[in-house]
């Protein structure tokens, strides 16, 4: 497994009772999983442990060969867990141009190396033409393209996105879902994704993760999951007559 995140156990100070429960998920290398959950469900939460943002009471999280956290024995800061992070807003740094965004996480790369890494992510999302304008220039989606891109480029081992669509205009939504998932797809990124909306989960992930207070509900694929809570509305409905 490439994702092995057992039993974690968390609390904010101001709440009496646990934020997260014993959450557990298992990932394969290139699996989308989305973790699905109404507001209050903790799934924000969720994403920033993994993210090393906040410190489990309890619990463990590897990726790949390493551990970024188990109990209170060990916990890795977030600059060293080599994870990429898309957050609502995008973040994007204003005051520097598509192509020094997508730069910015290759510090450490030899310069050839940067240089044709940022080629090669600009063309995966049709951006050349853009590389040397600034965020404002940019429309929502093309700014979300480039956060994405940003976060791949440095061939992170986890993918992590914080409600992506949640800024995008109702009528671009479909369009640049299609877009990300071909786009993680093809770099291969094992991601994680939180969403409030079952559409998001049913057009990219792979499997979905329902949470409800803190600890999961259900797993399993888009299609099974979401045509059961469908039926399961459908059935709570009051017959009008």
């Amino acid at each position: 497994m490439h994702v092995q995140i057992s039993d974690l156990q968390f609390h904010y100070p101001s709440s009496s009772s646990p934020t997260i429960r014993d959450f557990s998920l298992y990932m394969q290398e290139g699996e989308i999983v989305s973790i699905l959950g109404e507001s209050g469900s903790g799934k924000s939460t969720i994403l920033r442990l993994i993210a090393g943002l906040e410190r489990p009471e309890k619990g463990s999280i590897r990726v790949g060969n390493q551990v970024y956290c188990e109990d209170n024995r060990s916990f890795l800061p977030v600059e060293k867990r080599g994870i990429g992070m898309v957050f609502q807003d995008y973040a994007l740094f204003p005051h520097m141009t598509v192509e020094q965004n997508v730069m910015f996480g290759l510090k450490r790369w030899k310069r050839t190396e940067r240089l044709q890494r940022v080629d090669e992510m600009l063309e995966l999302i049709h951006m050349e033409e853009y590389r040397k304008r600034y965020p404002y220039e940019l429309s929502g989606g093309q700014q979300q393209r480039v956060a994405l891109t940003r976060a791949l480029a440095p061939k992170p081992s986890l993918l992590l996105l914080d409600e992506p669509f949640s800024n995008l205009d109702a009528h671009l939504q479909q369009r640049i879902r299609d877009e990300l998932r071909d786009t993680i797809k093809h770099t291969g990124t094992t991601t994680i994704f939180v969403t409030h909306d079952e559409e998001d989960a049913r057009v990219l992930a792979d499997r979905v993760v329902l949470v409800e207070k803190g600890g999961v509900k259900q797993v399993g694929r888009p299609c099974d999951l979401l045509r059961k809570s469908l039926q399961d509305r459908y059935q709570q409905t009051p017959i009008q007559v």
